[in-house]
Order: structure tokens, then sequence, then C-alpha cells
């Protein structure tokens, strides 16, 4: 038996951000519609250690059937050593029998699909005619969601906001039209009066309970959409912190995308897509890289 090798470089050469945008779109609508398993993550932390490693499986049935498992280690300290805070690999299996068929590195696939689902979220629920973006952060996701929203968005004036400017980010909250939080943060960094009417937020930097991008008032306000309802209630610190439940999500993206909720309903209305990651997303990308490495001849071959 072989195994395809696909390095980061090999990742990032070959996983266009307007493909994979359409691949999540499809992976997305493909959930909704109970195509696809999708598990909650576990996800484990020593004691005193201050990295996690989450796991991160997903099943497709049918015709074209797969296993895949994503398995990452965070650690918050990597950008200081400038190195990515996510590493690790996503794992593709032959669905029937169980063979392992490609590793690839998960940095990168994290990276892009990550920006292209919040990509995804602007073009279903923010205003068609936005024209201001915010980005705040100033690492991996926030250069990923640049390219993202100028996917979606070509006419768009983008600003950015990192916590090495000082002060706030509500000046470039003011007018912006879509915003997309890309941060570390553990506290709010966003309050809800510094948000024009209609805006739409991606919220993407807190994946645990404990952490946090969002005040309370943009949460309580906001329409919430989320990728999934179960990893909304067990990780996202934006809406557990905020101490709200299930009956304040909305809809799954997936839901909006076909047409089982309307998603945004008026103009002046203030929507919100937390974002956390699916494993089923890690899939879709996995294998939509595969396809085209073995289309190109890329990667390495490899007996296992």
């Amino acid at each position: 038996m072989s195994v395809l090798v696909l390095t980061e470089h090999d990742v990032r050469s070959l996983l266009t951000m307007a493909e994979c945008i359409e691949a999540m779109d499809e992976v997305l609508r493909s959930l909704a519609r109970g195509e696809l398993h999708q598990p909650l993550r576990p996800v484990t932390r020593p004691e005193g250690a201050d990295s996690l490693m989450g796991l991160m499986p997903a099943y497709r049935g049918g015709a074209r059937a797969a296993w895949s498992l994503k398995e990452i280690v965070i650690a918050p300290g990597n950008p200081a050593r400038g190195l990515d805070a996510h590493q690790g690999a996503v794992l593709l299996h032959d669905g029937e029998t169980g063979e392992l068929r490609a590793l690839l590195n998960a940095s990168a696939i994290t990276e892009i699909r990550t920006a292209a689902v919040s990509a995804v979220a602007t073009r279903a629920l923010a205003r068609p005619d936005s024209r201001v973006v915010a980005i705040l952060g100033g690492g991996v996701q926030a250069r990923s969601h640049d390219e993202a929203m100028r996917a979606v968005l070509p006419e768009a004036e983008i600003r950015t906001w990192t916590r090495r400017d000082g002060g706030t980010a509500e000046d470039v909250l003011r007018e912006a039209d879509v915003v997309c939080t890309c941060t570390s943060a553990r506290e709010p960094i966003l309050r809800r009066d510094w948000l024009a009417p209609g805006a739409h937020v991606n919220a993407v930097g807190s994946s645990v309970p404990s952490a946090r991008e969002l005040d309370d008032e943009t949460v309580a306000a906001a329409t919430l959409v989320v990728d999934r309802r179960e990893s909304a209630l067990n990780e996202a610190g934006d809406l557990i912190l905020a101490g709200l439940g299930e009956e304040h999500i909305a809809a799954e993206l997936g839901e909006v995308l076909i047409g089982s909720h309307p998603g945004r309903t008026d103009a002046a209305q203030l929507t919100i897509f937390k974002s956390l990651g699916l494993g089923v997303e890690d899939l879709a990308a996995a294998e939509l890289v595969v396809r085209k490495a073995r289309e190109q001849g890329a990667g390495a071959e490899v007996d296992f």
C-alpha cells in the first residue's frame, strides 16, 4: 500500500482560495442535508500545559465513502516563534477498506479552509452592497481572511487592526459592513456600540469555552449562525460566556445555504457567523487537494 504525502508547500500550491470557497459551500450544504457524519471533536489539554490537542474526525458514506481525521496541536506561543499556532496532519482513509490513502499538512489546510468558510458566510449573510471590511488580528488567519474577503467582495476596502496598533478596534469598526475577528483574545475586543447598523461579523479567533472576542451585547443583539450547533454549545466562548444557549442559535450555516433558514431578512439586521471549524471541512479540502495532486503529479507516494 502506498500513501500520498503532501507538504505545506504542496497544499498551498494546490488549494486555491476560490476553489476552496466553493468546496466549503458544497460540503456545508451536504452536512445540512444529513449526508455526512460529524461528531464533536475531543480535545485534551494536560494540566499545566500551554498547548492542547484536538482530534477532528469525519465520514462520508455512499459511492465515494471516505474517512478523514485531522489531528491538530494548538500551541499559542508559536506566533512568537515564527510558527503557525496550528500544527498537525490530515489523514484520508478509504471509506470501505479503511486503508490510509493520503497524509496532508494540516496548518495550510486549516488556514485556507477556515477563511474560505468565512467567505461562504459573508456571501450568505452580509448585505450585498457591503463595501468596507474590517479584519481584527495580525496573524495567519488575518492574512488568509484578507484573501478570502477579496474573493467574495472584490470592490471592498479592507481595513485592519492589531493589538500592536494600540488602543481599541473602534475606529476601524465604525463604518465596517463586514467584520472578521481573527485574534487570540481571551476577553472581548469588540463592542456592540462600535458596529454599524446591518454589519455582519465572522467570529473566528475563539474556539474554546473560556475565550471570546465579542461582548455580551453583540451576541445577544445578533442573528447568530453557527457551523454546527453541538460545537457551538460546547466550544464557543462567545456564546457560553454571554450566558446564551441553544435558543439563541438561529441556524447552522448549511441550513442558510440550502434555504431552510432565511439568514438575513433586513438591511439593518446584525448577523454573526460563529466559526469553530469542522472535520467535514478538512475532509472536503483534503479531497480537493488530493484530486489536484494526482492530476498534476504533485506530492510523494511512499510505501506504508
